[in-house]
Order: structure tokens, then sequence, then C-alpha cells
């Protein structure tokens, strides 16, 4: 689970804002890029393989709720 997710603008295009984001999983820290279109590019290692999937969904869960849910 991911746990200490934080996130804030980091570059904005016209109206589409990409997020940095950070998070600990399993102890470790990550870092990425929410681009306004979904995807993610980490700026840290990239989480296992065998976890990456359930990650990457939790993120996008995580950004609806927080951004552009409101």
């Amino acid at each position: 689970m991911i746990t200490h997710f934080t996130y804030k603008p980091f570059l904005t295009k016209s109206r589409k804002t990409d997020f940095q984001f950070s998070f600990f999983f399993n102890g470790m820290p990550y870092q990425g890029i929410y681009h306004y279109n979904g995807k993610i590019e980490w700026t840290t290692n990239e989480p296992e393989k065998a976890f990456l999937k359930d990650i990457t969904s939790q993120i996008h869960e995580l950004m609806l709720y927080h951004v552009y849910d409101n």
C-alpha cells in the first residue's frame, strides 16, 4: 500500500497541468511526474514489476480523487 502520498503542480501548459508526486511503498521512497494525459514518468527507480500495475492504479485513483474531482 502507498503511504505518505504527496503531489504538487509541476508544469502548466495552458489548461493542462503536470504534477510531481512522491510516496513510500514497502518502506522505499518513490518520486515521479504525473502528466496531464495520465502517463507516469518515474524520476527515481521504478517500483518492482510485480507491484508496478497495482501502484500505477493507486496513483491514478489518488490523482483523480485529490486533483480532478475537485
